[in-house]
């Protein structure tokens, strides 16, 4: 290869390298987290979830709790299917699709996927002769598996393969998340916890392996009495080196959902970490904030949820969930 070309293929590597370096700022920025690779992890998936402010680590009966809490499989009352989809900020699309049901004297299985894709880029030489277009893309695959010794006690792992991947570049991990919940039907509350992400990447893109955003979550859902509102409380990051011990109770998020009929839901949601990290100036507006419903018919839910990012703009999702 003379020097020519050798240059030609350095300065390619180099323009990879930067649109890399944008995309993991961009996923930094949007999504939180230290941690840049596979911090698409953290995002919300779900309208239903995302309304709520993902405050979900304690609900049930959603096939969507395999992103959450894995031990909440075990709360599904029929096979359950959920697909989902929403375009992102600067044309990012992303969606899921979740599985759910139980296998008498077996337990209860699960399966999930998430896929975030970032677009395509152009690519061109030295001279800005446009050579053709490249794309980066992340996806999970989850499988899970939970289980019910007693009525009111639930847990349940899932097995988790990570891949994200630009241009010719691709990185690939594997994790594990555990999750453990608890019924109290007297006092009317539910309370779960669940460690995500807990594993390693098998190919790093550059020569060091970097960690996965691990996180620990806490959480409880409230059911009041005489009122048909469904009340969470979560915290997450609760694995993560804080300054004090109420800095660990800082990241947090409250969502509510209000049964107003058999057929019609409407949500709200709260995320403090958002609130905090998309502050500009001496505004946030509506950032953090989040709101949605949901509409049962038959077998059928459609789910939406609008996420205010403040000044930077919002986000809409919508969800088709079935039972069967």
């Amino acid at each position: 290869m003379d020097k020519e070309a050798t240059s030609k293929k350095e300065l390619m590597n180099v323009r990879i390298s930067l649109v890399f370096l944008s995309v993991i700022l961009l996923a930094k920025a949007t999504f939180g987290g230290e941690n840049p690779t596979f911090s698409f992890l953290r995002n919300d998936y779900g309208a239903r979830a995302a309304a709520l402010a993902g405050s979900f680590v304690s609900m049930t009966n959603d096939p969507n709790v395999i992103f959450y809490n894995p031990s909440a499989l075990s709360t599904v009352e029929r096979q359950q299917i959920s697909v989902g989809f929403f375009k992102h900020l600067l044309d990012i699309n992303s969606g899921h699709a979740s599985y759910a049901q139980e296998i008498p004297g077996f337990g209860f299985v699960g399966a999930g996927i998430v896929y975030i894709n970032y677009g395509e880029f152009t690519r061109t030489d030295e001279t800005g002769n446009k050579l053709g277009t490249f794309s980066a893309n992340e996806l999970a695959l989850s499988l899970g598996y939970a289980d019910s010794p007693a009525p009111q006690v639930h847990y349940g792992a899932n097995v988790k393969f990570i891949y994200s991947g630009i241009a010719e570049a691709a990185s690939t991990a594997v994790a594990v998340d555990l999750g453990v919940l608890y019924a109290f039907p007297e006092q009317r509350i539910t309370a779960g916890a669940s460690l995500l992400n807990l594993g390693t990447q098998l190919d790093p893109y550059f020569s060091t392996r970097e960690n996965l955003p691990l996180d620990l979550k806490v959480g409880a859902t409230i059911e009041p009495e005489h009122l048909p509102l469904l009340l969470n409380v979560n915290f997450h990051g609760l694995n993560e080196s804080q300054t004090s011990l109420i800095g660990h109770f800082r990241s947090f998020s409250l969502g509510g959902e209000f049964l107003v009929s058999d057929a019609l839901r409407l949500r709200f949601g709260y995320d403090n970490d958002r609130r905090r990290d998309l502050k500009l100036g001496t505004s946030s507006g509506l950032a953090g904030f989040s709101f949605g419903g949901g509409v049962l018919v038959d077998m059928y839910t459609v789910d939406y949820a609008y996420t205010s990012y403040g000044k930077i703009g919002a986000l809409h999702r919508i969800s088709l969930a079935f039972s069967f």
